[in-house]
């Protein structure tokens, strides 16, 4: 008999909102939102309690406070969450072969062929407590063949879930479920399923595949198997050292400082934007230079995740202040972002307005749709060559390239 895969997906519970009661023990089971404190903040995260009240992430905090006027609200700390993120991490690392960290708060991870030791119901069930117990963070736990099925039922046991879909039950399972708790339909496509009047997923079970295709295109066909509770994608295992980066040689070596600054601030500008398009996040910014005499030097430094320029450049533009030091010409710079996790913007709402995050989406969509050069700061006007043509986080291999020159 064919082995069948078992496939965990863990995630942490309101993760920001279980960081601040690990703090301050005294905001257990009280309403609390995390976010942005002022009115034009945003929610980051919100408590359990507050939401029968109709609060939610990516909410403005002055509507929030509106409809929830007894909740506690707290300015979010990055630093810390980024610190308890890794404390979970770990002890995954010491207790499964291999995983993958899909997000600041949320795992997945192969316990396919445990059971000849123990059990993988037991392990899941032991893992998720010893969490509990290591770090004061309730995690919740989905388990089942693959990691969609796995996700949704995580998502429909919540909070503390341990959520099991046995092998052959997937179709079952999801039938009676929204189209929208399949991962990877959007609002568009929801609309777009409303409108042929689909609401749950017993309706696509029933449709033939081509008439999704017809619709959705080739998105299609991975959303009627993901309905049908086959679809397979693989576990990708973490390595903290995933990164992305760039660098510049000049044609001829340079002290001006214009010139650097700009390249500078265009490299770290266009970095951070391959981050936002590929849903990641940061905690480790360096900068790298190589004088005229090809002596290369480099300095690090470790962030709480972002992927937001306004944390980066200064980051960057501050690096490279206490690296050059020779004053000696330069012949290249490089800056590079590493110890990447996924995850999308909502770690760096407690120190934005919405107005912050509504002109990031916006510049975001006219550089998806024109070109990552269509919309750039004015003091990198000087460095047009950076920048690349594709998605860094499409799985495909990178392109290795010569050093351009500039």
């Amino acid at each position: 008999m064919k082995n069948v895969k078992s496939i965990i997906h863990l995630d942490l519970d309101t993760f920001f909102v279980s960081a601040e009661r690990r703090l301050d023990s005294k905001l257990n089971n009280k309403p609390l939102i995390v976010g942005g404190l002022g009115d034009r903040g945003v929610v980051a995260a919100c408590s359990y309690e507050t939401r029968k009240f109709g609060v939610h992430s990516g909410m403005a905090m002055k509507v929030a406070r509106q409809l929830c006027p007894q909740s506690v609200v707290i300015k979010g700390n990055a630093s810390t969450y980024t610190k308890f993120s890794h404390e979970v991490t770990e002890i995954i690392r010491s207790k499964v072969p291999s995983f993958e960290k899909a997000s600041v708060d949320e795992f997945y991870a192969d316990l396919t062929g445990m059971d000849r030791f123990f059990g993988i119901t037991q392990f899941a069930k032991e893992l998720q407590e010893t969490i509990l117990k290591e770090t004061h963070l309730p995690i919740s736990f989905g388990l089942s063949q693959n990691k969609v099925v796995s996700k949704i039922a995580t998502g429909e046991g919540k909070p503390y879930a341990q959520k099991i879909i046995e092998a052959g039950t997937e179709k079952s399972f999801l039938a009676p479920l929204a189209v929208n708790k399949i991962p990877m339909i959007g609002n568009k496509t929801f609309q777009k399923l409303l409108n042929l009047g689909v609401r749950r997923i017993e309706t696509i079970q029933k449709m033939p595949v081509e008439v999704l295709e017809s619709v959705l295109g080739k998105n299609g066909r991975t959303i009627w198997k993901r309905a049908h509770g086959i679809d397979n994608p693989p576990i990708i295992p973490f390595h903290e050292r995933k990164s992305i980066s760039t660098e510049r040689t000049f044609n001829r070596d340079t002290i001006d400082m214009i010139r650097l600054h700009g390249t500078l601030v265009a490299m770290a500008e266009s970095l951070a934007y391959q981050l936002r398009r590929g849903d990641k996040l940061t905690s480790n910014v360096s900068v790298k230079i190589r004088y005229s005499d090809f002596q290369t030097y480099s300095k690090q430094v470790k962030i709480p995740y972002t992927s937001a320029d306004h944390i980066l450049i200064p980051k960057v533009e501050e690096l490279f202040r206490q690296l050059y030091t020779r004053r000696l010409l330069i012949r290249l710079i490089g800056v590079r972002f590493s110890g990447l996790v996924g995850g999308h913007y909502q770690i760096n709402l407690f120190d934005d307005s919405e107005e912050m995050l509504n002109l990031y989406n916006s510049l975001d969509k006219i550089k998806n749709r024109f070109g990552e050069h269509s919309v750039m700061r004015a003091t990198s006007m000087g460095a047009k060559t950076i920048g690349r043509m594709g998605n860094p986080f499409n799985g495909e291999p990178p392109v290795v390239l010569a050093h351009r020159k500039q």
